[in-house]
């Protein structure tokens, strides 16, 4: 069974209601021989809502994964490319040297993040921002985005969830005390 983001919920609802009333209107002007500017008009609200509702579909999705258990496993966070790692130093949260690795999602991939490992939230903080496109190395603080500090058995990690130009929204369902 296909599981898909809870936030993308009323959007495949709204376009699949707005499909099969545009089918369903189509039907009514085909069943009475109707003006074929009619047929045009609502085949072509049909194609559209259609369209729009496979979009959904597919962004919104949220397929199972296979992690490895064990102690210390560390598992990318997000589908996507990563584009970038660097050492950075790190003075608002951990005030340490850190790795900074980037993945940038693309419209076609999975928009759903995960933990990368396990551990306690300590820490989780919006901040509002732009939407620059999300590839852009300066996309990481000045777009709105979600800092989330896990705190596992021996390590701290700081995972940052980036707003982009066309996902628009950085969501995160955690709260301080969590278990991931």
């Amino acid at each position: 069974m296909i599981r898909f983001a809870q936030e993308g919920l009323p959007y495949i609802k709204s376009s699949l209601f707005i499909s099969i009333l545009s089918l369903a209107a189509l039907a009514l002007v085909l069943g009475f021989k109707g003006n074929s500017t009619f047929v045009y008009l609502f085949g072509g609200i049909t194609f559209i809502a259609i369209l729009f509702t496979m979009f959904f579909l597919f962004f919104f999705r949220d397929p199972e994964r296979n992690i490895p258990e064990g102690d210390n496993i560390f598992v990318s966070p997000a589908d996507g490319k990563v584009i970038l790692i660097k050492k950075i130093y790190d003075n608002k949260y951990l005030n340490e040297n850190i790795i900074e690795i980037s993945i940038f999602m693309s419209p076609l991939d999975v928009h759903v993040n995960r933990s990368p490992c396990d551990g306690v939230i300590e820490l989780v903080e919006y901040n509002s921002g732009r939407y620059l496109a999300a590839y852009r190395e300066d996309a990481s603080f000045s777009n709105e985005n979600i800092v989330m500090l896990i705190r596992g058995p021996n390590y701290r990690i700081l995972v940052r969830q980036v707003a982009g130009f066309i996902a628009r929204r950085a969501v995160c369902r955690l709260k301080v005390g969590d278990f991931v």
